[in-house]
This record gives C-alpha cells, sequence and structure tokens, in this order.
C-alpha cells in the first residue's frame, strides 16, 4: 500500500466542498490522517479566502488511476478547468507525495512542486509528516516548515469538524 499525501483545497462553498471531499476520500480508502483546517487569501488572483487543508490516505491504485479518480470526484462539485490558472475553486484536490515517488509518473508530477513554496501546503503537510523526508530536498517536512519564510504568506487556523470529530484527525504523536 502506498502513503498518499494530498491537498484538499476550496473557497467556494468552502465547509461544504472540503466536507464532501474527505466523506467520499474516507468511503474509499478507509481511515484518514488530517491536519488542521488553514485559512489563507487567494495566490495569483483576487478572491474570497481559501480554505485548505492535507489528508493522508493509503492505496493500491496507481498515481494515474487516483489521479482520474481524484480529477471525477473534483468534477462531481463542478470544479472549472477552463478558466485561467489562478482563480477560484469549488474542489482542488491535488497529489502531493506518492510513497517516495520522484519524477513524472502516469502525467503527474512528484513531488508536488508546491510543497516547498505554498504555507498553505506545506504547514499541514508538516503536521501530519512532521518527521517524513521530502523524497527530493531530502529535509523533513518539519523542517522545512520551520525554516520557511513565514511573512510570505499569511495562513491561519480555522475551526472544522468532520464526522463529529474536529480537526486535526489521527495524526502522529
Amino acid at each position: 500500500m502506498a502513503v498518499v499525501h494530498l491537498s484538499v483545497g476550496t473557497n467556494i462553498n468552502r465547509y461544504y466542498h472540503v466536507t464532501a471531499a474527505l466523506d467520499h476520500l474516507a468511503d474509499t480508502f478507509g481511515e484518514l490522517l488530517i491536519s488542521r483546517a488553514y485559512e489563507s487569501e487567494a495566490v495569483g488572483f483576487e478572491g474570497d479566502d481559501f480554505l485548505n487543508l492535507v489528508a493522508t490516505i493509503e492505496t493500491d491504485w496507481s498515481v494515474g488511476q487516483l489521479s482520474v479518480w481524484l480529477k471525477k470526484l473534483e468534477d462531481q462539485y463542478d470544479r472549472t478547468r477552463s478558466g485561467e490558472r489562478f482563480s477560484a475553486r469549488t474542489l482542488d484536490i491535488d497529489i502531493l507525495t506518492y510513497d517516495d515517488a520522484v519524477g513524472e509518473i502516469d502525467g503527474v508530477e512528484l513531488p508536488r512542486d508546491e510543497i516547498a513554496h505554498n504555507a498553505f501546503v506545506l504547514l499541514p503537510l508538516s503536521e501530519v509528516a512532521p518527521a517524513e523526508l521530502h523524497p527530493q530536498l531530502q529535509k523533513s517536512y518539519a523542517s522545512l516548515w520551520r525554516d520557511y519564510d513565514h511573512a510570505k504568506q499569511a495562513l491561519w487556523v480555522v475551526e472544522f469538524n468532520w464526522r463529529d470529530q474536529k480537526l486535526p484527525i489521527n495524526l502522529p504523536a
């Protein structure tokens, strides 16, 4: 089974879409590790604040199978792909890492480049996998977050309950 870290984000009907994504992930892959939920300003365009978190799954699906399934899930919630790259999103789920895979696999670049560049990805990833090493940088996510320029991007924790549990859920001790 591969351990896969996923970034989940939205800035449209945010709590509804994140809840739906987590429901589908849990119903399909079983128990999830989930970071706290974070709000951040839109990056690259003027828009409503985003709600972001990282969820970790285990799967025997290939990267390609998972990527296709995630795109179908996004589409089920009216994800628009025809607009500008930086724009409002109903649901955006990205594969951040797939075990220690590096390179382009089934059309997905791994690990996802934004891990080291966006606080809304790196901070929640450092919560679900603090000691895990970035497959290319060979630094732990906790140390990458510690060394991150926190002034680059405003980010704040928001309360989020999913299935009667307050996030985070199942984080490592």
